[in-house]
């Protein structure tokens, strides 16, 4: 594989699986040198084939990840009338509640999609009160809106504070892998614009036959540095490979999944890809839908960072493949095309990758086929 088509390499996908590597990172705080070395070269690796790996040793107790899991199941309970009154007053405000069939994440890449995705999300995030003496744009860094719900909040603050950790120790590790000094992306994130999204596939509250092209996540890429994300071993995640076809994911047990984003593709020019992804509709064997929870932690980066393209990664004589831009100018343009639904134009490369990708779904009886599925507590 080459280092900028993104291709799968020589991962095997098994029955449609994909062979996401499995990276022990727990030596990387106190390890030799040739320990964060040999670590450093598995997660460029992992870099250039996938744009996934799976993280194991991450150090978050099981407790944590137990308690958080029960508050999004404590939140997701609650009567859609509750829930809704959690929406932020503006798609542009990146908090609250999100209800089904009301976003196209395809239109942050500019590609329209034949319907709504059906997940229903919770967002909280990064507050310019966090930040005191900085005087950050609220526009950029929204209060959060929490719900009335006993334990909610710890639970919730606790993951971010582990995600996020975990999120920062991998930067240290990029750093390592393209050759960079292990701070060297502190600078650009030391007010970061993080955001969690807590997202639910519900069961059907009736039986209903999908259109083939509905989605339970629309194609996407992640926006900003990397992402941290938890999810139930539920079959329904997909990522596209350089040759246009799609293998499901699931995460091993004890593993996070970390995955790269837009920012990260930028800085690199394309050595290290923001895998595009997807979640069908989750489906067991026999084609009837699952319930599935996922919750994704996006490390982005400062609103006012700019970003362009490392010099170690354009090869003499040739020009970089990304304008500079700023993390907050764009997170703004991705965000209008999945929440606002004003379809992003500057995502031409992305958007070129997802029309070519095959356009094929899993067999009847695996996840996705679009049989008996589809969302509760529609309006």
């Amino acid at each position: 594989m080459g280092s900028s088509d993104g291709r799968t390499g020589d991962r095997a996908a098994a029955d449609g699986v994909l062979d996401v590597p499995v990276i022990d990172i727990s030596g990387w705080e106190n390890g030799t040198g040739a320990a964060r070395a040999a670590l450093a070269t598995e997660v460029d690796r992992a870099a250039r084939t996938v744009g996934f790996l799976q993280v194991r040793g991450h150090g978050i107790p099981e407790d944590a990840a137990g308690a958080f899991a029960d508050a999004l199941d404590a939140f997701f309970a609650l009567p859609m009338a509750e829930k809704r009154r959690l929406r932020a007053p503006s798609p542009d405000i990146n908090r609250g509640y999100t209800p089904p069939r009301t976003e196209k994440l395809s239109l942050s890449l500019g590609v329209p999609a034949a319907a709504e995705d059906l997940f229903e999300a919770f967002n909280v995030g990064a507050e310019a009160s966090s930040f005191p003496g900085l005087d950050l744009p609220e526009a950029h860094y929204p209060a959060n809106i929490w719900p009335s719900l006993p334990g909610f909040r710890p639970a919730v603050d606790e993951w971010c504070r582990r995600a996020g950790g975990l999120a920062r120790r991998m930067t240290g590790i990029f750093a390592h892998a393209l050759g960079l000094p292990e701070g060297h992306f502190a600078p650009f994130t030391d007010h970061s614009l993080d955001v969690l999204r807590m997202n639910h596939y519900p069961l059907p509250d009736r039986e209903l036959t999908l259109d083939r092209d509905r989605m339970g996540m629309g194609a996407h890429t992640d926006y900003g540095i990397v992402t941290v994300l938890w999810a139930d071993r539920v079959p329904g995640l997909q990522i596209l490979d350089g040759d246009g076809g799609w293998h499901d994911v699931l995460p091993e047990p004890g593993c996070l999944l970390v995955n790269l984003g837009d920012l990260l593709a930028r800085w690199t020019n394309d050595r290290w890809r923001s895998t595009m992804h997807r979640v069908l509709p989750p489906t067991d064997e026999r084609g009837r839908v699952v319930r599935r929870r996922s919750a994704a932690y996006f490390h982005d980066g400062n609103w006012d960072a700019e970003i362009s393209c490392l010099p170690g990664c354009v090869p003499p004589g040739t020009a970089p493949r990304y304008p500079p831009t700023t993390v907050g100018r764009h997170l703004a343009e991705k965000l209008a095309g999945s929440r606002a639904g004003r379809r992003n134009e500057n995502s031409p490369r992305e958007a070129a990758r997802l029309r070519a990708a095959r356009s094929e779904r899993p067999l009847p009886g695996t996840a996705g086929d679009g049989v008996n599925s589809g969302p509760s507590h529609v309006s």
